[in-house]
């Protein structure tokens, strides 16, 4: 059994990942969700937790569960912080990557990261497609989902690379604007990877 060719799907937040990646899922490709992951690890894991209460100064986890808000406040505006916090987790989430790739009996699999490049996620994916949309847009998306401030929006993708610099980096781009038709993008690249996976 050969391994699976992988696509990583990236985008700044609110730009429509999670909606690519349901087309993708219809199409049968099994997501791998780096964040949910990453989340799923910071509230189960024993280690990480301790480990994240010594790396924020204080204790994220008064009400027994990973206080998200709070976190997310303190490596917003901590840089440090939050580089020892992607170095805690993000090993351990590439290896479980590793780990159910090799066992997904598919053409290609997908890993779905906020910050598919910061992170170095990228060395583990073969292609990598970028959602983009334009930012006033996603800036409403957040709000509306996330039930956050325009403000802290607007921190959050300031924290993050920006378009320009991802779409270099990339080998597809899926615009998500309103007026954009994401699912010919997406069979394309799905064509394209089902074509490079039998040659």
């Amino acid at each position: 059994m050969k391994a699976a060719f992988k696509l990583g799907v990236t985008g700044g937040i609110g730009s429509g990942k999670t909606s690519v990646c349901r087309v993708f899922d219809v199409l049968r490709v099994p997501v791998f969700s780096a964040d949910r992951e990453a989340q799923e690890i910071m509230e189960n894991d024993y280690e990480v937790r301790r480990n994240l209460k010594t790396i924020a100064g204080k204790d994220l986890y008064i009400l027994g569960t990973l206080d998200r808000m709070k976190l997310a406040s303190i490596i917003f505006n901590d840089r440090a912080i939050l580089e020892k916090v992607n170095l805690l987790v993000h090993p351990i989430v590439f290896n479980r990557f590793s780990k159910w790739a090799l066992i997904q009996e598919v053409p290609y699999v997908i890993m779905e990261a906020a910050i598919l490049f910061e992170s170095g996620a990228s060395k583990y994916v073969d292609r990598v497609a970028t959602v983009v949309a334009p930012v006033e847009q996603r800036v409403k998306r957040v709000i509306h989902r996330n039930k956050l401030s325009r403000e802290q929006v607007v921190d959050r993708i300031k924290n993050q690379m920006d378009d320009e610099m991802r779409i270099k980096l990339s080998d597809y781009v899926i615009n998500n604007s309103e007026n954009d038709m994401i699912i010919p993008a997406i069979l394309k690249i799905h064509n394209d990877i089902l074509k490079l996976t039998k040659s």
